[in-house]
Parts: structure tokens; C-alpha cells; sequence
């Protein structure tokens, strides 16, 4: 049970700098895939008939899970709220953005490819002390 706790949870011994740099980092780009999650909830009658399939499961659930990964996580990573837990279907939607809706073309996919590098890194990285998973720590700890 410690090791998982240790994985999910952030250092708190973590210095304010980093702390403070993971924060804005995200703050910052959970947000912004937020916004793009929010844009496809109000449009979701719109966007289902013809949302991309790639796993097969139907164009409304691939948009479902899209929104999912894209809005609901993306909130619990601005607060640090099972950060790392979160980040795994933001990480996975981005996945699916860049290698498949995209091909894996930087020149197609930018942006899908920046936000997987940023949520990659913040899942090793983890959501710093200034989070709810950090206060979590520290009472733990």
C-alpha cells in the first residue's frame, strides 16, 4: 500500500521553486486541453454522428471518452487531485490525436504532440506539493 501511495503521491520535501513550476505548468496546460474538452461537450450533439472511431467502439463513446480525458481529468490535474491517475486517459487521448488523427505528423499534430510531451512529463515529474495530492502527502507523511 506505501509504494502505491508513494507513486500517486508527490515528494514533499519537494524545494518551492519546483513546487511553484509545476504548478503553473499545470495549471497551465490542463486548462488549455480543458477548453478544447469543453468545446467538444457543447457541440457533442453535432460532433457525435461523425467523431473519429479509432478504437471502434462507436463515434459517440470515442467522443465521450475524448471529453472525458480532455475536461473531467484535465480538472483534476489543475488540482492536483490524482494527478498522475488523471493524467493516464489525458495521456492516452493525446496518443490517440497525434498517432492516429493525425499520423504522427509533427506538422499536423503539433499541438497534440506538445501536450503529450507536457503530460508525459508531468506524470514522472508529479503534481508537486502546492496540490491536493501533495496536501494528502504531507498529512500522510
Amino acid at each position: 500500500m506505501k509504494k502505491v501511495l508513494n507513486m500517486l503521491l508527490p515528494n514533499v520535501q519537494q524545494n518551492c521553486s519546483t513546487a511553484a513550476f509545476l504548478l503553473v505548468a499545470r495549471v497551465v496546460f490542463a486548462l488549455l486541453l480543458a477548453s478544447h474538452g469543453l468545446q467538444k461537450l457543447e457541440g457533442f450533439e453535432q460532433m457525435s454522428a461523425h467523431f473519429p472511431d479509432p478504437l471502434g467502439v462507436g463515434s459517440s463513446l470515442s467522443l465521450a471518452l475524448a471529453i472525458f480525458g480532455e475536461l473531467v481529468c484535465s480538472l483534476a490535474v489543475v488540482f492536483g487531485v490524482l494527478s498522475r491517475l488523471a493524467l493516464l486517459p489525458m495521456i492516452f487521448t493525446m496518443c490517440v490525436a497525434f498517432f492516429v488523427a493525425n499520423g504522427g505528423s509533427i506538422a499536423e499534430g503539433e499541438l497534440a504532440f506538445v501536450y503529450l510531451v507536457v503530460f508525459v512529463l508531468l506524470f514522472f515529474a508529479g503534481p508537486g506539493r502546492f496540490s491536493v495530492d501533495g496536501w494528502l502527502a504531507k498529512k500522510l507523511a
